[in-house]
């Protein structure tokens, strides 16, 4: 069963945004399709304005109602007084050498957070976040060193999509979206499954939903829910250790959640979604990248239907870890593909900027 439909209608009321304080318009990237036809209804308005307008948002890309030129001057001028359509200003660019480009975007409360434009070709990937900051706190990560401030609202998880779609030159468009960024997708459920809504909506980002991926570190109550949800997507278990003991060292969060437990929500994922799920292992050079490791992980993915893919460490300034040699990383693979592992290397990207998650807001904030 897949959620594309002809509407980006909510999966249920617990994903519709809250009502704005005061006066101040309502964030459009808030609002699904039936949400926009009840305001066009109060206003006399007939129902295929709201697929007008949300054409001009997402096909077209306008940051202004005037732009509308299908709508009359009057309709125009009351959405502009009821929405805002882009929330954010973009604070920081950064440009790698291999097309990767990172945003620093700044939200009205003073908040930052990053999103990420990863071109391969036609396949044009935006890697966005779902909180500000992280609660997770892996030891060799950025996102988490200062935790959480806050979760992001369903619109402010779309505009980043769309803050990367403008990246994009045309005839290409955004073809791919990761929910990798800053924060726990899962920690932030309801935000982060009503913006897959409009990511995959025909009259949203249209983006199919086996190339929208979301990426946990390993949540089994939310991992099930999502999985009764149908969609096609992909779900990526950063998992970066095969043993309990060392996830605990690695990710605070493991304390309360052991790997058996992870197994049997990743099996009852693919019962339900017919979808392999990705295991995601950072490899930390000296500390889970050793042979045992390898043999330990590789006895883990029997246990389920699963691939694996591996990801040299991007240092990060203040932190121990160390990224691993090319060497050690192809016996790592080699050990794991001998025993019958599904396994990639993720290619490295945007090595000379700060593309590791967290670091560009770090910097900035240490400007400011």
């Amino acid at each position: 069963m897949t959620r594309k439909s002809a509407t980006m209608a909510l999966p249920n009321n617990e994903h519709r945004p809250t009502s704005a304080p005061g006066d101040e318009p309502r964030h459009l990237f808030d609002l699904g399709y039936d949400d926009l036809v009840a305001w066009l209804d109060q206003r006399g308005e007939r129902p295929y304005r709201a697929r007008q307008i949300l054409e001009w948002i997402y096909r077209h890309q306008i940051a202004d109602f005037d732009a509308v030129s299908s709508l009359s001057k009057r309709l125009r001028v009351q959405l502009a007084a009821s929405f805002s359509i882009y929330q954010s200003s973009i604070e920081r660019t950064q440009a790698a050498a291999d097309g990767t480009t990172k945003l620093l975007l700044r939200w009205p409360d003073g908040a930052t957070t990053e999103c990420v434009l990863i071109p391969d070709g036609k396949r044009q990937t935006a890697c966005i976040s779902t909180q500000v900051g992280c609660p997770v706190r892996c030891v060799f990560c950025a996102s988490g060193i200062d935790g959480l401030t806050r979760n992001l609202t369903r619109g402010q998880i779309v505009e980043q999509a769309m803050r990367v779609a403008q990246l994009i030159c045309k005839p290409d468009r955004l073809t791919n979206v990761v929910f990798m960024g800053l924060g726990e997708p899962l920690a932030n459920y309801a935000a982060t499954v009503g913006a897959i809504s409009v990511i995959n909506a025909a009259d949203g980002l249209n983006i199919g939903a086996r190339k929208i991926t979301v990426s946990t570190v390993g949540l089994p109550s939310q991992m099930r829910r999502l999985a009764e949800a149908g969609w096609q997507i992909t779900l990526a278990l950063s998992l970066h250790a095969p043993t309990d003991a060392l996830r605990r060292e690695l990710i605070p969060w493991a304390d309360n959640v052991t790997i058996n437990e992870l197994v049997d929500a990743a099996r009852y994922f693919f019962e339900c979604t017919g979808r392999e799920v990705t295991l995601e292992y950072v490899l930390l050079d000296g500390v889970n990248n050793r042979p045992e490791h390898a043999d330990r992980l590789a006895a883990l993915t029997r246990r389920m239907r699963c691939n694996v893919n591996l990801i040299r460490y991007h240092p990060v300034e203040g932190l121990p870890y160390t990224r691993p040699t090319g060497e050690s990383t192809h016996a790592f693979v080699d050990r794991l593909a001998n025993a019958g592992v599904n396994v990639h290397v993720r290619k490295s990207r945007g090595l000379d900027i700060d593309a590791a998650c967290g670091q560009l807001r770090r910097r900035a904030a240490a400007v400011h």
